[in-house]
C-alpha cells in the first residue's frame, strides 16, 4: 500500500464526525430495511436518499455523466470498491447480484435480502444455468439488475475479464443492457486508488481509509446501451467501452485483485 499523503486526509475531529454519521446511517438503514416492503411507490426514492446520504457523510462528491432510461435493464459496471454499489444505487435503485453466502450472514444477509438482492451460487458450475434463469426471470419482470461481470474488485487502473453469463440472462429475457463506467478521483482531479477494496483489506479498514480521504470524487459514466446476440461478444464490448471510459487498461493482471462483493 502506498504511503499516505497527510495533506489529502481530514483531521481527527472531521474523521470522527464522518464515522459517527456512518454509524447513524447504518442504524437508520436497519429501520429502513424493515419498512421497505410497506413503503410502496416511495421505496426507490427512500433507498436512493439513504445511499446519497452515505456518500455525503463520507465527504464523497458524485459526478454523473449521462442518465438511465426508465424501465428494466441489466446494468454492468467495473468493480473497484464497496462504494460502487452505493454510487450505482444513487444513479438508479437496483437489485444487485451477490454470492449466495451473503444471504446467510448475520444481520447483513437479512438486510440485503429485504433490499432485493438476487443471490446466485457461483461456486458450482452445475448451478450456473439456474442462476442465469433466475436473473432472466427478474429482468422479464421489469427489474433493474446490477452486476459486476469481473466477479471481484480491481484497483481501477486495470480491468478484469468480464464473465458472459449475465449477458446471456439479458439476452434470454430480451432486456436492455446498460454499461456504466466508474472511476475515482482526488480533490485535484487525479485518478486515485483510495477507494479500492483489495487483497487482505478488511471492510472496516476500507471504510476508515475512505472516511479519512479529503475530497474524494466518484464519477459514473452512463455509456450507450449494448445490442447484439452473442454473450461473449457483448461481454467483450462492455469491458472495452467501460475500460476506455474509466481510463483503465485492458490488462488481465493487477497487483491485488480483491474482494468478491457481488456478481
Amino acid at each position: 500500500m502506498p504511503p499516505r499523503d497527510r495533506e489529502d486526509e481530514v483531521g481527527l475531529l472531521h474523521l470522527v464526525l464522518r464515522l459517527g454519521g456512518v454509524v447513524g446511517l447504518l442504524l437508520g438503514g436497519c429501520v429502513l430495511a424493515l419498512v421497505l416492503p410497506v413503503l410502496g411507490p416511495v421505496r426507490q426514492q427512500a433507498m436512493a436518499a439513504w445511499f446519497r446520504a452515505l456518500l455525503r457523510v463520507l465527504g464523497i462528491r458524485m459526478v454523473l455523466d449521462g442518465g438511465m432510461t426508465a424501465g428494466g435493464a441489466l446494468v454492468v459496471s467495473n468493480h473497484v470498491s464497496w462504494l460502487d454499489i452505493v454510487a450505482l444505487q444513487v444513479l438508479c435503485p437496483m437489485r444487485m447480484l451477490a454470492k449466495a453466502e451473503v444471504g446467510s450472514w448475520p444481520v447483513l444477509g437479512s438486510l440485503a435480502g429485504r433490499a432485493g438482492t438476487v443471490y446466485i451460487d457461483r461456486e458450482r458450475l452445475s448451478a450456473l444455468p439456474d442462476s442465469v434463469r433466475t436473473i432472466a426471470d427478474e429482468l422479464r419482470a421489469g427489474a433493474v439488475i446490477g452486476a459486476f461481470p469481473e466477479g471481484t474488485t480491481w484497483c481501477g487502473r486495470e480491468i478484469g475479464t468480464f464473465r458472459p453469463a449475465v449477458f446471456q440472462a439479458a439476452l434470454d429475457a430480451g432486456a436492455r443492457m446498460q454499461p456504466v463506467a466508474l472511476r475515482f478521483r482526488d480533490r485535484a482531479g487525479r485518478f486515485t486508488t483510495a477507494a479500492a477494496f483489495l487483497g487482505e483489506t478488511t471492510l472496516v479498514s476500507s471504510v476508515l481509509a475512505v472516511a479519512r480521504t479529503r475530497g474524494l470524487v466518484v464519477e459514473l459514466v452512463v455509456l450507450p446501451e449494448l445490442h447484439g446476440s452473442d454473450r461473449r461478444e457483448l461481454a467483450r464490448r462492455a469491458r472495452e467501452s467501460i475500460a476506455t471510459a474509466s481510463g483503465a487498461t485492458h490488462g488481465h493482471r493487477v497487483e491485488q485483485p480483491g474482494h468478491d462483493l457481488a456478481a
